[in-house]
């Protein structure tokens, strides 16, 4: 007689009493315990090996200049984060607009910012005076009505910023159209039929949904933009890197200021994931409300 009609036969009191015996993967703890094993050769070795020169590490840790140039770095992915998802946020909802022209302009920035590297651009908007020697207001192919020098307006770090941010809303453009047509295109038309206004539908039903799809990539980016700011060194801007690659360009001390530095990117990087993470529960409790 087959087990399954056994089984059928058994009333449900038997099969409660029947012992639960948990399945056994030895496969499994052999390799944990070979991951084990690898991570504490690695740790050991980070413990013993005075190449790591951690005293002179514990030195430099907390020093003045390396505060300064933590406080730059985050300036910079401050900046770069607001002026990115302002521009990406417009660029995304021009490119979901009704008009081919500007669908094709939305797309054609898109395309140009994704291809080009970063440090290929941040090298171009640090030169900017070298075409433009004054930036003007005015009318289109008319007279000027103010006009500056462009020197005096877009310094070193100014372009740092103006190159991250352009980067960044690129990528941002992305996130939030993939986030908005993740929404579901009958309740835009429930909306509309209702008669409630755009930017009503915008605020009040297409970002709460959207904002759900497009925080987790959202924060993926910021935490991408802060490492980022690295590329900056070549602009000699005092960030972190920079700054590190200066003292250890005077001692010597190559392995223990780039554990500063290794050190720094990955504790600011857990601060912004673990907001990201209370951000994320936030919008999603919104939106199960």
């Amino acid at each position: 007689m087959a087990a399954t009609e056994v089984r059928a036969t058994r009333p449900a009191d038997d099969l409660a009493e029947l012992p639960v015996v948990p399945a056994r993967h030895p496969g499994r703890w052999l390799a944990g315990l070979a991951a084990l094993l690898v991570v504490a050769q690695f740790v050991h070795g980070l413990a013993t090996n005075p190449g790591w020169e951690w005293q002179t590490f514990a030195r430099y840790l907390f020093t003045d200049t390396i505060l300064k140039s933590v406080g730059i770095t985050l300036e910079l992915t401050a900046y770069g984060t607001v002026l990115g998802f302002a521009i990406g946020i417009l660029v995304a909802f021009l490119r979901l607009s009704g008009s081919r022209i500007l669908q094709s302009i939305a797309w054609t920035y898109i395309w140009a910012f994704r291809s080009i590297p970063l440090i290929v651009q941040l090298v171009f908007w640090f030169n900017i005076s070298y075409l433009y020697q004054h930036l003007a207001l005015g009318v289109p192919f008319g007279p000027e009505l103010w006009s500056f020098k462009t020197i005096d307006v877009l310094s070193a770090q100014g372009a740092a910023v103006l190159g991250l941010a352009l980067y960044q809303s690129a990528y941002a453009a992305e996130v939030v159209r993939a986030g908005v047509i993740a929404i579901d295109a009958g309740q835009f038309e429930a909306a509309a039929a209702l008669g409630i206004p755009w930017l009503r539908q915008v605020r009040r039903i297409v970002l709460p949904q959207a904002m759900r799809s497009i925080l987790p990539n959202a924060g993926n980016q910021v935490i991408a933009l802060l490492k980022m700011t690295s590329v900056v060194y070549v602009m000699a801007i005092g960030e972190l890197f920079y700054q590190v690659q200066v003292v250890y360009g005077r001692n010597g001390r190559v392995v223990p200021l780039l554990m500063v530095a290794t050190v720094w990117y990955i504790a600011l990087t857990t601060v912004l994931s673990v907001l990201q993470y209370y951000v994320e529960r936030h919008f999603s409790r919104r939106g199960k409300a």
